[in-house]
């Protein structure tokens, strides 16, 4: 049963990975990877010295950092808040009305926020009518960060929310109803029994998020860039995408993704050392 999953793994993950040698060549895909010239660590320097990949770093960590803070905590609550509903048909409902928009397109996704957030948006046509200033969220690039944050929100909390039901579902109940007859309330069961009993998920979550830090969603970015400017929504994906694919300069986007790749991996791992050291196991045990 698992065998047809390690072959798209190895298939899509691992042997692209041998494409990495692009980064220390200067790459022609009419020469291909054996007569392609070596450079050795010469695209490194140019990517090193070159201000416009430093500002695609600054704007990754900026939506990065946005993005923990204002989605990470949201799925937690919503499976607060959905395993608190008795109702099992009702839950039902909520949990498909919430799961849904993770199968829309990013294309489907940014047009809905465009209908409702766009120069001529429901947002502006409201504002018109009443008198005020209208403002185009959508073309803002002050407010670009947030918005693929809210975006993101509304496209994937849904869908992250099924490993914390399986975390709820997996506490002992007995739990709640031994501290209710001891005269705990809603507050303290979920302070002493629900939040501990989440703790391990959360900090493995948290470690897999902190890993992703560099990757903030190419897509998204990509069909929003020419409307907020690149100095708003270029990062380091859209960044090896232009400067590499689309400027034939193959071995200078492998070397920003080889880039990316290892700093990713020095995250995971420090942050996993940190969930050791707060009592946790993290992605894997000491």
């Amino acid at each position: 049963m698992t065998l047809p999953v390690l072959v798209l793994l190895v298939v899509f993950t691992y042997v692209p990975l041998l494409g990495s040698v692009m980064a220390f060549q200067a790459y022609s895909v009419y020469t291909g990877f054996w007569d392609s010239p070596w450079v050795g660590l010469d695209n490194f320097r140019q990517l090193l010295a070159d201000p416009l990949f430093w500002q695609a770093f600054e704007n990754t960590l900026a939506i990065s950092a946005v993005q923990l803070v204002l989605y990470f905590p949201v799925p937690i609550a919503l499976a607060l808040l959905l395993n608190s509903i008795l109702d099992s048909k009702v839950r039902s409902l909520v949990q498909s009305v919430v799961y849904l928009p993770h199968f829309f397109s990013w294309v489907l996704v940014i047009t809905i926020f465009q209908q409702m957030l766009g120069g001529a948006g429901a947002l502006n046509s409201f504002l018109r009518r009443h008198g005020f200033a209208a403002w185009d969220v959508m073309t803002d690039p002050a407010a670009f960060k947030y918005l693929v944050t809210a975006q993101a929100v509304w496209k994937e909390a849904g869908w992250g929310i099924i490993v914390f039901l399986a975390a709820l579902a997996a506490i002992d109940q007995q739990r709640y109803e031994a501290a209710a007859v001891d005269g705990a309330g809603r507050w303290r069961r979920l302070w002493h029994i629900t939040l501990p009993g989440l703790r391990g998920v959360i900090v493995l979550m948290l470690v897999l998020r902190l890993g992703d830090t560099l990757t903030v969603g190419f897509e998204q970015l990509l069909i929003q860039r020419d409307a907020v400017g690149r100095d708003a929504s270029e990062v380091l994906d859209t960044f090896a995408y232009y400067y590499g694919v689309v400027n034939n300069n193959f071995g200078y986007g492998a070397a920003a993704g080889l880039f990316k790749g290892v700093l990713s991996l020095v995250l995971i791992l420090a942050a996993n050392k940190l969930a050791h050291a707060f009592g946790e196991d993290g992605l894997y045990r000491r």
